[in-house]
């Protein structure tokens, strides 16, 4: 028995994925990362959720470099966390992941990342990540707005119309 569809009238298109650009120059905080054994998975390749600790590290990193949060004052959570995987990374990649600033609300903001390795001396972005951070008092348990301080550093460094 053959099944032909009749309805079908638009040719099926290919992956837009492979056609997107992606724009590391709009990201003005890299950094790398050491890759371990330990986050390779049977196949060789780094397992998909070694993804979000590669987002952690570098969001920890970029944090106390750029914006230095007081981690003893205010608290963050994730909201949110997703990722778009595009080409895998193997043992022995060198691997760097750019992180910005993307959105800034009352007591949440947006973090958006692109982890890329190096071959033959240029970048090729192996997926792109973002994170939705929301500013959190332990002791109430609830959300609170950014703190003036953290918010006007995230601002002047990546250099984002006021909020």
């Amino acid at each position: 028995m053959i099944f032909k569809t009749f309805w079908r009238k638009k040719e099926i298109s290919k992956d837009k994925k492979s056609d997107i650009e992606i724009k590391t120059d709009i990201f003005k905080y890299r950094t790398d990362i050491d890759m371990r054994f330990t986050d390779l998975d049977m196949m060789g390749h780094v397992n998909n959720a070694m993804y979000f600790t590669y987002m952690e590290i570098a969001r920890t990193k970029y944090w106390q470099q750029t914006i230095q949060w007081d981690w003893k004052k205010t608290g963050v959570v994730i909201g949110k966390a997703g990722i778009n995987y595009m080409k895998p990374i193997h043992l022995g990649d060198k691997i760097s992941i750019y992180v910005r600033t993307a959105r800034i609300g009352t007591t949440s903001f947006d973090l958006e990342y692109i982890i890329v390795k190096t071959v033959n001396g240029k970048e090729v972005v192996c997926s792109k990540g973002k994170t939705v951070c929301v500013v959190y008092d332990y002791e109430t348990k609830s959300p609170i707005a950014i703190p003036a301080r953290e918010r006007a550093k995230m601002i002047e460094f990546e250099q984002l119309d006021q909020f």
